[in-house]
């Protein structure tokens, strides 16, 4: 787990203080066999944490690691997943309590 993602994590359990539970490196079913970030599997929602974005050195930031990246996200949407995308200074307890709000939302919690 990258430390963005180790952040992620710390902030998700403290700032939603166990409402919504994700699944870490979740294989979503698609030809690729690609995987989110962290998805919340009964509503369908991923999260995916796009490090490296602000140096420009990232691999979602290259033309080819770009492309792949709509490819992944368009794939996902087609199969009914709701996909959000955080850099890094998205990964805090606002963004976080937005996207718990979202899911439980989204699973007629609220």
């Amino acid at each position: 787990m990258s430390p963005l993602e180790l952040k992620f994590t710390r902030l998700w359990v403290h700032a939603i203080k166990g409402q919504t539970d994700v699944t870490l490196e979740h294989r979503f079913d698609a030809p690729r066999r690609w995987r989110f970030d962290f998805a919340h599997k009964p509503t369908k929602v991923a999260i995916e944490i796009e490090g490296g974005t602000s140096s420009g050195k990232s691999r979602h930031t290259k033309p080819e690691g770009f492309r792949e990246d709509c490819f992944k996200y368009n794939t996902a949407s087609r199969l009914g997943w709701v996909v959000f995308r955080l850099t890094s200074d998205m990964v805090n307890a606002t963004e976080l309590t937005k996207i718990s709000e979202f899911i439980q939302e989204r699973a007629g919690k609220i």
